[in-house]
């Protein structure tokens, strides 16, 4: 009887010690669509496309310069047909707060628009990429998005929802008022010390700022926003990241202000 009774329990047994699979990493494809818009043609040649990203619930994705908790964003148009230069333009972000780390981005879904050189603006054009960001909730994950979409040559009607996001981009400095724009710099360990101090109409000092420089092996800290003497002050340090000596150009320097009346981009110290 004992015997039967093992048989008749053996298949039960053996099915309660098989462990779950793993969780597959591409169990996250579905937090993330991207497609391209393919836009209109402009009178000068170049073509105005987009990049959607649409996210689930509760994902956000980053910004051009995504703050210290963030991935930054890249892209590569090299299978591209008939086109010279991509360049993005990047509407207002906002900023995140995880585990005390600040990052800058977008959530639920946002429309980056394109403006597209071409080498034949009176053909189509074949926009290829591969899109490299990452995705955050409860974790951070790089994605890597290819995506594709034809760009009509005889496409004149703009598209409302790039021209919305054309549209939501940062004000410029004249755009804000913005009447002067002093930076200083100090001796700072391992780097140098930045104070950028801008007479901007509105400020309150609880804005968010963002220094950014073209270099990309410059490493720009976190910068402390605060209002002193009527003016909006962002004190920060720029690192090298070989850690050797290095000339900061005060020129290439990008402030972007958040938070505040109105989103700003200010380039370049007076």
């Amino acid at each position: 009887m004992k015997k039967i009774l093992l048989a008749l329990l053996a298949p039960v047994l053996a099915a309660s010690l098989i462990l779950p699979e793993p969780a597959r990493a591409d169990r996250y494809e579905s937090m993330l669509d991207a497609a391209i818009l393919p836009g209109w043609r402009l009178p000068n040649g170049d073509h105005v496309a987009a990049l959607q990203l649409r996210l689930a619930p509760g994902w956000k994705t980053y910004w051009r310069s995504p703050g210290d908790a963030g991935i930054p964003p890249s892209f590569d148009w090299q299978g591209a047909q008939n086109t010279r230069a991509v360049s993005v333009s990047w509407p207002s972000p906002q900023v995140f707060w995880q585990s005390g780390m600040r990052s800058v981005g977008y959530h639920d879904e946002v429309v980056l628009p394109l403006r597209v050189s071409l080498r034949n603006a009176g053909k189509d054009a074949q926009l290829n990429g591969t899109i490299e960001i990452g995705i955050c909730k409860d974790v951070c994950l790089p994605q890597r998005l290819k995506v594709s979409a034809t760009l009509p040559a005889d496409s004149r009607k703009p598209d409302p929802r790039i021209a919305a996001a054309m549209a939501d981009v940062p004000f410029g400095r004249g755009d804000a008022g913005v009447t002067s724009v002093s930076c200083t710099v100090s001796a700072a360990p391992n780097g140098i010390g930045l104070n950028v101090a801008v007479t901007l109409p509105g400020a309150t000092g609880q804005e968010e700022t963002v220094i950014e420089f073209a270099d990309p092996e410059l490493w720009v800290a976190e910068p402390k926003t605060s209002l002193r003497g009527g003016q909006l002050v962002a004190e920060t340090r720029v690192s090298h990241m070989s850690r050797a000596a290095f000339a900061l150009d005060r020129s290439q320097m990008v402030l972007t202000v958040l938070g505040g009346r109105m989103p700003v981009e200010i380039r370049g110290c007076d």
